[in-house]
């Protein structure tokens, strides 16, 4: 691998572009379309990327395998733990007008929510699966 300057090079140039637009993407995903997976996949993607150039090695100094075990159960545990205020209140599961006063920023709350939990998932997921 040390005859790829290039390639070297350009991952560590290319890397906070694509975790910028991952971070687009998932913020995105409530006014076009994007949002938690997509931005999960991307981002995921993006340490894949560090594996294949720099070995797999340096990809687990950034995402260890213990933190990637750990993101596939606590974005299950966002995801569903932003239905319960719903509950709580007794609304419906996923019922985002509890989270704040006007419905209009609850329902913004919420997706935020359900999306972040979505992405920690699936980037969770696809990097254990990339480990794998």
């Amino acid at each position: 691998m040390s005859l790829d300057l290039i390639l070297r090079i350009g991952t560590k140039l290319i890397l906070p572009f694509i975790l910028l637009f991952a971070l687009y993407v998932q913020f995105h995903g409530d006014y076009g379309p994007g949002g938690g997976f997509q931005a999960g996949v991307i981002a995921a993607g993006m340490v894949i990327l560090v594996a294949i150039t720099f070995g797999l090695a340096a990809a687990k100094r950034i995402a260890p395998f213990a933190l990637v075990e750990c993101m596939i159960p606590l974005g299950l545990l966002i995801y569903a733990g932003t239905g319960a205020p719903g509950f709580l209140f007794g609304r419906n599961y996923l019922d985002y007008s509890s989270f704040a006063h006007e419905s209009a920023h609850g329902h913004e709350l919420g997706i935020l929510l359900v999306e972040l939990g979505v992405l920690i998932t699936v980037s969770g997921t696809m990097v254990s699966l990339f480990y794998a």
